[in-house]
């Protein structure tokens, strides 16, 4: 019984995860140490306890919610790596996805005051054309999608920022976006109470619909015959394609879909008004974290949620942490370990493996 449990994937999951965790914390606290070892205890407590650090519930609600509202496009940004993995592709064009969709989104609610369900539709069918693309480079001319999607990161980048640049988009004299809350209301996303329940005027339905669509992308993955044939053509597309399977077809699937996901990261984010685009010469951070959030994951649907909500954790309390001791951009460094190190699950996986097929065979041994 306990050999089948550490022997079970979940478990060695798990527990590469939580190791991962705990190395980027402890490379977090040493970073601090060294840079004021005086206050580093409560540099550390405060990126840990995020929304805890407040002293009333109201604020710690609100706090919570702002957190679970920013954990969603990470959660679905996670989950457009986890889908295009799992079919043998490495989808790391989910940072172009993302920015696409937030210009379609943004133009459609600021500029033509769409209802939000519009907005957030147009935004997943632009990141599933924009994963499609890429996809269709690597079925059609075999071009490795990795580079097909750094190129298209930027392409978007430059066209996101050409599109939100018009005058009926942007605020120019704040270089920023207007708010949809007060040129189209009828473009956020519904609360049904969860403002309320969480204190935060942000919470919307995008956080129940993140958990959805995880739970959904895992059904399809593991209990349907279109999942089985993606994840067949990604252990071998040779084989899938001996057995009748549409290798090309799946490709471009796959990547139209990780690509949706991407797009309804965006959609969700942006109809919650918490933030506003501001032109950049970066891609969104939120599709690389998105590679960070499936491994820590376990490449699990489930396993992305808690990942999501936990890099999101550590990056709020980063953003606490007090300025008198601490450069304001030592959050974003501590973060940015923790988020590093936590993509090297699969490593701790493998050696986790070996450990426990050296122990089998050694206790093989013994008993013979």
């Amino acid at each position: 019984m306990k050999n089948n449990i550490l022997e079970s994937e979940s478990f060695k999951s798990i527990v590469s995860a939580v190791f991962c965790a705990l190395l980027g914390i402890l490379a977090g606290f040493i970073v601090l140490l060294f840079i004021n070892a005086e206050h580093a205890g409560e540099g550390i407590q405060t990126i840990l306890l995020n929304f805890l650090n407040f002293p009333t519930g109201d604020l710690i609600l609100e706090n919570l919610g702002n957190t679970l509202v920013q954990a969603v496009p990470l959660i679905l940004c996670g989950l457009s790596v986890l889908f295009a993995y799992k079919a043998g592709l490495f989808n790391i064009g989910a940072g172009g996805q993302y920015c696409i969709a937030i210009a379609v989104t943004l133009t459609c609610a600021v500029r033509f005051h769409m209802p939000w369900y519009l907005c957030l539709i147009f935004a997943i069918l632009s990141g599933a054309l924009w994963g499609a693309l890429a996809g269709f480079f690597k079925a059609m001319f075999n071009v490795n999608e990795v580079i097909a999607c750094i190129m298209l990161n930027w392409i978007g980048l430059y066209i996101t920022n050409t599109i939100l640049k018009r005058p009926a988009v942007m605020n120019s004299s704040k270089s920023l976006t207007y708010n949809i809350t007060a040129v189209s209301p009828d473009s956020l996303l519904p609360k049904m109470g969860l403002d309320k329940v969480f204190n935060c005027r942000y919470a919307t339905i995008a956080i129940p619909l993140a958990i959805i669509v995880a739970i959904a992308i895992l059904i399809v993955l593991t209990k349907t015959t279109f999942g089985y044939e993606l994840r067949a053509t990604g252990f071998n597309k040779n084989a899938a394609k001996y057995a009748g399977m549409k290798a090309k077809t799946n490709i471009i699937i796959t990547m139209a879909i990780s690509g949706a996901l991407a797009g309804m990261a965006a959609g969700l984010y942006y109809l919650t008004d918490m933030q506003q685009w501001e032109t950049s010469a970066a891609v969104p951070g939120m599709g690389f974290n998105g590679i960070a959030v499936a491994f820590l994951g376990g490449l699990n649907p489930i396993g992305t949620i808690f990942a999501g909500f936990f890099i999101q954790h550590i990056t709020s309390g980063g953003a606490a942490l007090d300025t008198t001791y601490y450069n304001p951009h030592i959050a974003d460094l501590i973060s940015s370990i923790i988020i590093y190190l936590c993509s090297f699950v699969l490593i701790f996986k493998t050696i986790i493996t070996k450990f426990t097929a050296k122990k089998n065979r050694t206790s093989s041994k013994e008993a013979a």
